[in-house]
């Protein structure tokens, strides 16, 4: 398939040479700030209410791209959109939307979690330069796919956690490269997610219930047909595993990005979670394997390298559970309490706050050095235009190498978010053992540590657990995977 041109590559193969031929600056033809067509990028966006309305904004970027089309399965989330790009065709499915605009470069996917993958490889596989939410799949194979297909089709890709975009994460891999706080063995991570419904049943359908203009199947894109079921569009799809990816999913790429990249980490080699069980009744819990939990902890090992010659260990809460607060900063650490990592070393601590916010360097349990980035800006902007400008300049240029979360790095770096789900799916397995009085027993047999082959993709000692690593796929929405 043949890659679409960047815009730049047009503008140098197109100048016009020869006598009676004049340039004009482009200032002079449209005013201060215009930016010429052939200058701009030809943007659509697949989900378009939302995360969705900010993305194709930013990319957009007050008139220096163009947006072509929009495509939402809920007309009335997209209005701001629909409102602000009068002139962009409206389209309720993305296959129709990729099969018929020819001219596109570039789109931003801003869809729940399980529909994620299928856009984004669709469209690579078109030439498209994609952004895409975070975590940028459902599942771990997704992302080793979109990894692959993006190399493969030479397009620039960019994953929407904008923290990645902070001074505050480049500020925390410097200290970490001159050893500030020497070897790094721990690291806590925490959220006060999930804000919405979790650890609860799956909602019951009612069919009667769904609004004339959502296009629910298309909603549902490659999940299992069902009939409509209220309470999950627009957002509390996030608390089931059939659409969502938990609190790990949805905040995960933010928390982990700054310790994960300085540490250089790669793949994990064992995971090990724990789960907050919700009583309905007395002396029996709640059992619901298709929710994600209220609350849990994971335990994720990296193994030594040149890197991190102890190993480093990177323990996950989230439902509100916060770390203990280390002695040597107890009394000069205020944490956010709604997220934040700690990175513990031999000679002393860092700290940073969610989207890289905000990071501190603790010796001696004295703070030595912070950053304030309350004036970094406009983080989702800075971040969307990175990528646009980027696409513009080509696969492979300083511009696409200076991304923060190309899916070279976004690619692997979820499949390790993914991981602490492995874990919590595996502790929500069972196996009926024995009755006794009437009463059933069961076999939580995935209860334990899971030791994890990263280049094969593969649990080596539970092989059980291994179906959670792909999905299932509904005809029409299939993914080579």
């Amino acid at each position: 398939m043949t890659n679409k041109k960047n815009r730049r590559d047009f503008l140098k193969t197109s100048t016009v040479a020869g006598a009676g031929f004049f340039l004009v600056p482009r200032h002079v033809l449209g005013g201060p700030g215009y930016t010429a067509p052939s200058d701009q990028l030809a943007i659509a966006a697949i989900g378009a209410g939302g995360k969705g309305n900010s993305d194709i904004r930013n990319a957009w970027n007050n008139g220096k791209n163009r947006v072509i089309a929009l495509c939402d399965v809920d007309p009335k989330q997209a209005v701001t959109s629909v409102k602000r790009f009068p002139d962009a065709k409206f389209y309720s499915d993305f296959r129709e939307l990729l099969d018929k605009e020819d001219g596109l470069d570039a789109v931003t996917i801003s869809t729940p979690d399980h529909t994620h993958a299928v856009i984004a490889y669709n469209a690579m596989m078109k030439g498209l330069h994609v952004y895409v939410q975070k975590p940028i799949t459902h599942t771990l194979a997704e992302a080793r796919l979109l990894t692959e297909t993006a190399a493969s089709q030479r397009v620039v890709t960019q994953m929407g956690n904008q923290g990645g975009s902070n001074p505050g994460v480049q500020k925390v891999i410097d200290w970490v490269d001159k050893k500030r706080i020497g070897t790094i063995t721990k690291v806590y991570i925490w959220t006060n997610r999930p804000v919405w419904p979790q650890g609860i049943g799956f909602p019951k359908a009612d069919p009667a219930s769904k609004p004339d203009d959502l296009a629910w199947d298309l909603w549902l894109g490659p999940a299992s047909s069902r009939s409509f079921t209220p309470n999950l569009h627009p957002f509390n799809w996030r608390g089931f595993w059939d659409f969502g990816t938990g609190a790990l999913g949805d905040m995960g790429c933010h928390l982990f990005d700054a310790p994960y990249k300085a540490l250089k980490l790669g793949y994990p080699t064992g995971v090990q979670a724990s789960v907050a069980d919700m009583y309905s009744r007395m002396w029996s819990p709640d059992y619901v394997p298709e929710g994600c939990p209220v609350a849990s902890r994971v335990s994720i090992d990296f193994p030594k390298d040149a890197n991190n010659p102890e190993g480093v260990v990177i323990e996950w809460t989230d439902g509100g559970i916060m770390p203990v607060i280390p002695d040597e900063i107890a009394d000069k650490f205020k944490p956010d309490w709604s997220g934040g990592a700690i990175m513990m070393g031999q000679k002393g601590i860092i700290t940073v706050d969610t989207y890289g916010d905000n990071p501190k360097l603790y010796i001696g349990g004295q703070q030595a050095d912070t950053l304030d980035t309350s004036q970094a800006g406009n983080l989702d902007l800075i971040h969307n235009q990175s990528w646009t400008e980027a696409c513009k300049a080509g696969y492979g240029s300083k511009e696409h190498l200076a991304l923060a979360s190309s899916f070279d790095y976004a690619g692997p770096f979820t499949e390790t978010v993914l991981m602490g789900n492995l874990a919590i799916r595996a502790y929500q397995v069972r196996n009926e053992s024995r009755k006794y009085n009437g009463e059933v027993s069961y076999d939580y047999f995935g209860r334990k540590k899971l030791y994890w082959d990263g280049k094969s993709m593969k649990i080596t000692n539970l092989p059980e657990i291994n179906d959670f690593v792909t999905k299932k796929y509904r005809e029409g929405f299939t993914l080579p995977v």
